[in-house]
């Protein structure tokens, strides 16, 4: 269930190095949600820190992968200094080592780009008002890894440290029988990109098709 508020509008910046994608929660929020304003937006971390420095909005919408540091970064600089500004992690990301990274960090909460615009809003409200919000898939592992359990967080894999944050995101997808014109599209890269990125994947992992990639990502819970 989504709580409404009668308060004054819960002030909202976005951070996500692609327009489009800002352009569309922007459209969203603005157009759907009353209780929720979008006050700025930032596609780089050197615009979102002096921006959110500014403005000193309620809730951050934080991609975590960008080109100059990403999500993880932003906190690192602005965390300390702004305890009063609450962070919601917004990526296609739902990797474990990319979840655990921001919330380390000081995110309040982590959700994926298949999240709608309601289901989002909610959150940015949840997140207001102190509870921290998670996707359904992520919420699980969150609490293994910070909990006090012998064990609990996923152990480190010599194999799959050898991929880029970006070639896991490929695979992420492609296990999950992502098309390559599907996976560009969810990624905002091109087709020869992913091709790259899996013919990379595959000399290093020393697999031979896509059948086998999946199979590996899903023993190392990649899917």
């Amino acid at each position: 269930m989504t709580t409404e508020s009668t308060d004054a509008p819960i002030r909202v910046f976005l951070v996500d190095d692609h327009g489009l994608f800002r352009s569309g929660v922007r459209a969203e929020l603005d157009r759907h949600v009353p209780d929720v304003t979008v006050v700025g937006e930032a596609g780089s971390v050197d615009e979102a820190v002096a921006a959110i420095r500014h403005l000193r909005p309620d809730v951050v919408l934080l991609d975590v992968h960008m080109p100059d540091g990403g999500g993880a970064e932003v906190l690192r600089q602005l965390r300390p200094e702004l305890p009063d500004v609450v962070f919601l992690a917004l990526s296609v990301s739902d990797a474990a080592e990319d979840v655990i990274a921001v919330i380390r960090a000081g995110a309040r909460g982590y959700v994926t780009k298949t999240i709608s615009g309601r289901e989002l809003a909610d959150a940015v409200r949840r997140v207001k008002s102190g509870d921290a919000v998670f996707s359904p898939r992520l919420a699980g592992f969150v609490l293994d890894v910070f909990s006090d359990r012998p064990g609990a967080a996923p152990p480190g894999d010599p194999e799959l440290d050898l991929l880029t944050r970006r070639e896991r995101d490929v695979l992420r997808l492609l296990a999950r029988g992502y098309a390559y014109k599907e996976i560009a599209g969810e990624l905002f890269i091109s087709v020869k990109t992913v091709e790259t990125h899996v013919s990379s994947v595959l000399r290093k992992t020393q697999l031979s098709n896509r059948y086998e990639l999946s199979r590996w990502a899903s023993d190392r819970r990649l899917v």
